[in-house]
């Protein structure tokens, strides 16, 4: 066995000398060439920043709920849930348009806008330069490179800005919508209450104002009147004793009611006060751990990985290229050979 591998290793060896010219002439182009494209190849600069999301997006609840009910903690930072959700904002196409419009990436990028795939280009361009990585501890890490340094760290900060617009954006959509109802019912109630209060006030003017505390008033002086034979006074009182019985059970139940309403106008009105705060507030939605800076030196490429990795590759690619031909060079004498043979024996 020993033999054998030893066999095939010399082998490899005298094939590998005897066919060295055509290999290393092939292995130095590859060494050339990838040596004129690396420098051909333009630097390209790498901003990063990192951000983690903000646990609430929810001012109001954060700042207006009563104690009782575990407002959230408007400082705390952001779960997974938070980060999923910036994640895909981050990938929206809003922000891809903001970002090429601003930065004018079409002429950027040097993409042809008459070419019929010029979006399409455009877009793989974008999404080659920019990226978004989540990292293990629930943060985001926006990537940015570019052949313009100051361009890199200035559309790496860009994003993050354009992060919040858009996130109050989709959330004021319908925050707004909750304003607009909840602002609709604040105001029927107000009036639905005020009809209730001329009610009441109709009753008033009609003497009738506590149903249990005038009626046994009432009751006690007519008794008082009639014991002392005083008629004009009794029927003065027991006049009000009627008009209290007529309505004294609707001015009750309309008591009892507008105190009803008044508590619900309360609630709406705590309400009202939340929903005008989700709907008018523009608190940023991450915190910025590490704002990108301007690069000084260049990220990429690296030259020297591409001439090594080229001329390796260029080695090997030649190596099976000789084996193949080898191999077809075999085949066709033995092909030869017995067609010979065959025409020998006919």
């Amino acid at each position: 066995m020993n033999n054998t591998e030893n066999f095939n290793i010399t082998n490899m060896i005298i094939f590998l000398y005897t066919k060295r010219k055509p290999i290393l002439i092939i292995t130095i182009f590859a060494a050339i060439a990838s040596i004129i494209i690396s420098l051909v190849i333009e630097n390209e600069f790498k901003s990063t920043v990192v951000i983690y999301p903000a646990s609430t997006s929810s001012v109001s609840k954060a700042l207006l709920t009563d104690m009782s009910r575990a407002p959230k903690d408007i400082l705390k930072f952001g779960e997974e849930e938070e980060t999923e959700q910036l994640m895909q904002i981050l990938h929206s196409d809003e922000i891809k348009a903001k970002i090429i419009i601003k930065y004018q990436l079409m002429q950027h990028y040097r993409i042809n806008l008459n070419d019929k795939y010029s979006k399409t280009k455009l877009l793989k361009e974008y999404d080659s330069k920019i990226s978004f990585k989540k990292t293990q501890y629930q943060a985001i890490e926006i990537t940015v490179y570019d052949t313009d340094n100051e361009m890199a760290a200035n559309i790496a900060n860009d994003i993050t800005i354009i992060l919040d617009s858009v996130y109050n954006r989709v959330q004021k959509e319908r925050a707004f919508m909750a304003l607009e109802i909840i602002e609709n019912q604040f105001q029927l109630e107000k009036e639905y209450i005020s009809l209730l209060e001329d009610s009441l006030s109709v009753l008033r003017s009609l003497g009738v104002f506590d149903y249990q505390i005038q009626a046994k008033s009432y009751t006690e002086a007519l008794t008082k009147a009639i014991e002392t034979g005083n008629t004009h006074k009794a029927k003065l009182l027991q006049e009000k004793l009627d008009i209290l019985a007529l309505y004294g059970s609707s001015y009750n139940s309309l008591s009892q009611l507008h105190k009803k309403e008044i508590e619900q106008l309360s609630l709406l009105k705590s309400k009202y006060e939340e929903a005008k705060v989700d709907a008018y507030q523009n608190l940023p939605h991450k915190y910025i751990v590490n704002p990108a800076q301007v690069s000084e030196k260049k990220s990429k490429p690296v030259r020297w990985i591409i001439v090594v990795f080229s001329t390796i590759s260029a080695f090997i690619f030649s190596v099976f290229l000789m084996l193949i031909l080898e191999s077809l060079h075999t085949v066709r004498e033995k092909l030869t050979l017995d067609k010979q043979n065959a025409s020998k024996l006919a």
